[in-house]
């Protein structure tokens, strides 16, 4: 299989900005074509699928060619030491389907990552049975490898998630993407949308924020009804001044703003407000955007019509989220996800949509990469993470450091000329006290080196959303 070698990255500079006044729709405006990567002007639609709680080596730690779970004679296999069994306890192979994983704050990472060593994910388990302090118990056999290891430990392939393993032989999979924060959900989903997690003692003052990677108490984190409490500015306040739609879609029924929905779930289940920060941010409200909350139903329709946002983010509900310990197998987020990618492909939205999917944290499961350290929220631990695209190189592994800030870089590549959350910059006019302007971390990869936009539109994969069925 090819795959890319690891290179330097070297980060697009851009000139001098336009003050953000000036800007009007990117599509009319001639200083944002003029800036936007050569060839990128053919994706129209940026759509990112985010899933919950695997590591990197959990779900593509044997996949040919990728920077995975070690070889030792012949095999792949890493261990840790286990105080439980005092010994060390080894990766394994599972097939089943479902899984415990493991506590994954911020306390947790630290633990894991062990100062660089990897060597603490069965130590950050805590010493209860909830997480089978007794292996040998009924109930958890199910959760437990050959020698008693915990599942933190387990790994699958194309046996379990095929439907993944194909689209990683396709298109482009991307084995250096790091979570963004070094903690749990929600941490995570701020950096998604904004490129920071904080707590403010003002929730009207964006000056009145700092970082925050634990974000547990009630009056840290947002819950559906309340005011908002993040004062921060995010990507959507930038998109909506420069006149960029978007979306964010979530399952039916989860009442992102308090008010009764009128309606009964979806197969997907609702999504927990974790997953669904935007509701709890001050310029939602500002810019009068509550709308541009929506359900998977309305993805499904404007994909159909060919009416899907510049900017598409969508979060699973909880039937669907391949969270450990849902009691709902990781064959119902595949199919989710599948779905989704297939709906963009019979569409005629496909020649001009990229589609990244990852997994918002590394759910507890063991990973041997050393996660970089850009500031003091992170990166966190590795989480897989793929494109798939007509424009996308065919069969290529991406090397390239990478977390969700390339995300939010190619956004504003794409479509807002350069501009960055930067408060000397981008977000001048509602500056905020963010630590770090996350786009312009040197280490960060380039998301446009996984397109090849000299090729013929590739066609779209259609797979089986339930291949076992």
């Amino acid at each position: 299989m090819p795959h890319a070698r690891p290179r330097s990255v070297l980060l697009a500079v851009f000139g001098a900005l336009v003050a953000a006044s000036l800007f009007t729709s990117p599509g009319r405006d001639p200083a944002v074509a003029q800036t936007i990567p050569p060839g990128l002007e053919k994706i129209e639609h940026l759509i990112f699928i985010v899933q919950e709680n695997r590591s990197f080596d959990h779900y593509f730690g044997t996949f040919p060619g990728a920077d995975g779970l070690p070889v030792v004679r012949g095999k792949h296999v890493a261990c840790v030491p286990d105080p439980v069994l005092g010994h060390r306890s080894c990766t394994y192979h599972t097939r089943n389907l479902d899984q415990i994983g493991g506590p994954h704050n911020h306390t947790a990472s630290t633990t894991s990552v062990d100062g660089g060593r990897m060597d603490g994910f069965i130590r950050a388990l805590p010493r209860t049975q909830r997480w089978c302090l007794d292996r040998t118990a009924a109930e958890c056999r199910p959760f437990v490898g050959p020698n008693l290891q915990p599942d933190v430990m387990s790994w699958h392939d194309d046996r379990e998630i095929p439907n993944y393993w194909r689209y990683a032989e396709e298109f482009v999979l991307q084995d250096a993407m790091f979570a963004p924060a070094d903690s749990w959900t929600l941490p995570t989903h701020l950096f998604l949308v904004s490129g920071w997690s904080a707590y403010c003692t003002d929730p009207n003052d964006p000056m009145s924020c700092s970082s925050n990677l634990d974000l547990r108490e009630d009056e840290q984190r947002h819950t559906y009804g309340e005011r908002p409490l993040y004062a921060w500015t995010d990507i959507t306040w930038l998109l909506h001044r420069h006149d960029v739609s978007w979306g964010y879609y979530v399952g039916s029924a989860s009442c992102s703003f308090g008010t009764p929905c009128g309606e009964p779930p979806s197969r997907n289940g609702k999504t927990p407000a974790a997953k669904n920060p935007l509701p709890g941010f001050r310029t939602i409200l500002e810019t009068k955007q509550q709308d541009r909350i929506q359900r998977h139903e309305d993805f499904y329709r404007q994909v159909s019509n060919g009416r899907l946002p510049s900017v598409s983010w969508v979060v699973p509900g909880q039937n669907v989220s391949e969270h450990p310990g849902s009691k709902k197998d990781i064959g119902r987020g595949m199919a989710h996800v599948t779905r989704l990618i297939n709906a963009v492909g019979r569409s005629d939205l496909w020649e001009s949509s990229a589609i990244f999917v990852t997994w918002d944290d590394w759910g507890g499961f063991y990973d041997h990469a050393v996660p970089p350290v850009v500031d003091r929220n992170g990166w966190g631990i590795r989480v897989p993470g793929f494109l798939v695209s007509p424009y996308a190189r065919q069969g290529f592994i991406d090397h390239q450091p990478l977390s969700f800030d390339a995300y939010l870089k190619l956004i504003e590549d794409r479509f807002l000329g350069g501009l960055r959350l930067d408060p000397r910059g981008g977000i001048a006019q509602r500056p905020d006290s963010r630590p770090t302007v996350r786009e312009e971390v040197a280490l960060l990869g380039d998301l446009t080196l996984e397109f090849d936009f000299t090729q013929t539109p590739r066609r779209p994969l259609l797979l089986d959303p339930t291949p076992f069925n």
